[in-house]
């Protein structure tokens, strides 16, 4: 091929871009002259045939003509992105003057909701409600939930740090726990507390995201023991799925703030692909669980010796996608007025201590 022809070549095909009339039939340009059997592509496979001498200055030839061709490509590219941007803005003009598009009806998001109902339950039980800061210090989220330093909880890819000095730099709270430490020091047995809030970790996918909601709870008396723990956990899980003899299962589980520790499954089926509580020969895990470790104690001032309790906690997404059927948990902070429209709750089937659980 000679260089008149790879003129030639070059022209038709800066022809054909300046020409392009939207980003489409560019696309298709570039697809022709540079895709894997495009012009010049298939030019670039055809040097393998000509003698070294005769490979190197034609190689040349073309690497300029590709690199001409993409540049041409990107600058028609952007003239005509810049193009549809401003067909778009003409033909999309909102009169940002005009009061807003008043909505029927609001919904009370699936996490308030679920809240509640948890709140409900554990209220019937004589639990309360505490709360507390989601600025955290290390003491308070690691060191007094007997969790070591060398605990991967405490790496930075899973941890959300605040500046601060090595050693004591603030953090988002992990877990609610650090609530069950405060309450603890600031509070004489008995205590029984429910802790719903948000929580932070670095993670994100279906499944995770960095910033979730957890319950946990804390009993701390002279007397509990892992018998009212089953009791307490099987009575919750049944009253909110609303499966009254939905079996559970406890596991034995390391946690390092409880000993002994377990994981509390619920029995469920999946056949044919469906998710069905309380019933089939199939489990599910829900929750973690376990006697309050003595350290636990004795870092908030409590004698192991003469208290003792139990501790529990769970993802309320995680709880809210089983009982409501939610498929995906980053849904739940897309801010989709359709989908809070299908998974919402009217204000009329808010959960409490007098009314109960609604269903809907």
């Amino acid at each position: 091929m000679t260089a008149t022809d790879l003129a030639a070549i070059r022209g038709a095909i800066l022809a054909e871009i300046g020409a392009a009339a939207d980003l489409a039939a560019l696309d298709r340009t570039r697809v022709a002259a540079l895709g894997k059997k495009g012009q010049v592509t298939e030019l670039m496979k055809g040097l393998g045939a000509v003698s070294a001498e005769e490979r190197k200055a034609r190689g040349a030839e073309l690497n300029r003509l590709k690199d001409e061709i993409s540049a041409a490509l990107d600058q028609r590219k952007d003239s005509l992105s810049e193009a549809e941007l401003d067909r778009a803005l003409g033909a999309e003009r909102i009169d940002v003057t005009l009061p807003a598009r008043p909505e029927s009806e609001g919904r009370l998001h699936p996490i308030s909701q679920t809240i509640d109902e948890i709140v409900a339950i554990f209220g019937a039980m004589g639990f309360k409600v505490a709360e507390g800061p989601d600025i955290e210090d290390d003491f308070h989220n690691f060191t007094a939930l007997n969790i070591p330093p060398e605990h991967p909880a405490r790496q930075m890819m899973d941890t959300f740090y605040l500046q601060g000095p090595e050693g004591g730099r603030p953090v988002l709270r992990t877990h609610t726990s650090p609530v069950q430490v405060r309450t603890m020091l600031s509070e004489k047995p008995p205590i029984r507390i429910i802790v719903p809030g948000r929580t932070y970790r670095s993670d994100s996918d279906m499944t995770h995201t960095p910033m979730f909601h957890q319950v946990e709870g804390l009993v701390i008396d002279k007397t509990t023991h892992m018998g009212h723990l089953k009791g307490c956990l099987a009575d919750f899980c049944r009253a909110f799925f609303e499966v009254p003899d939905v079996p559970v299962r406890f596991r034995p589980s390391f946690f390092p703030f409880v000993e002994p520790g377990a994981e509390m499954d619920i029995g469920c089926s999946r056949k044919g692909g469906e998710l069905k509580i309380g019933a089939g020969d199939d489990w599910l895990e829900i929750l973690g669980c376990g006697m309050v470790h003595p350290k636990v104690l004795r870092h908030c001032n409590i004698d192991p010796g003469e208290y003792q309790g139990f501790a529990f906690g769970m993802g309320i997404e995680r709880v809210a996608m089983l009982k409501y059927g939610i498929p995906d948990l980053r849904t739940f902070y897309e801010a989709d007025l359709r989908w809070l429209k299908h998974y919402g709750f009217s204000g009329l089937e808010v959960p409490s201590l007098v009314r109960g659980l609604v269903t809907p």
